[in-house]
């Protein structure tokens, strides 16, 4: 494994967002499998909250399926980086905001939140609206 991914996999456990991600995988009824670059795959989660295909808590990638895609684990593997650099638990409410500021400004929760544009939207699955002022009139 690369330097920068073992880094990243220690800064997770010292900040608290592995564990974290290991105990919601634990209270998901998930499955947890060692994953590339240090990541922890935990397929099986079955809880609808939230709402997406997989999200990451620390170097937990967590899922309802039971198999993900290379490009959606290499957008999950950058969130995972983005909770190191966040310092752990202060990625939940920049992640909020940063949602919701996209939420105001394209009534898309992803195509303008910061970290899932870093992560890249395309590999994420997630599609590009344009803002409310610049769609022609009557589009919806």
């Amino acid at each position: 494994m690369k330097r920068r991914f073992r880094f990243r996999r220690a800064a997770n456990y010292i900040n608290l967002a592995t564990p974290l991600g290991l105990l919601i995988s634990v209270i998901g009824g998930a499955t947890r499998q060692s994953g590339p670059n240090g990541l922890i795959l935990a397929f099986g989660y079955r809880y609808r909250f939230p709402i997406a295909g997989a999200f990451t808590v620390g170097n937990v990638v967590l899922t309802k399926w039971n198999a993900l895609d290379d490009r959606l684990i290499l957008h999950e593997g950058r969130h995972a980086t983005q909770w190191a650099w966040c310092v752990g638990l202060p990625m939940l409410p920049l992640y909020l905001l940063s949602m919701l500021g996209s939420v105001l400004v394209c009534g898309n929760q992803a195509s303008y939140n910061v970290f899932e544009r870093l992560a890249d939207l395309e590999d994420g699955g997630y599609p590009r609206a344009p803002l409310w002022w610049r769609r022609p009139k009557g589009a919806s």
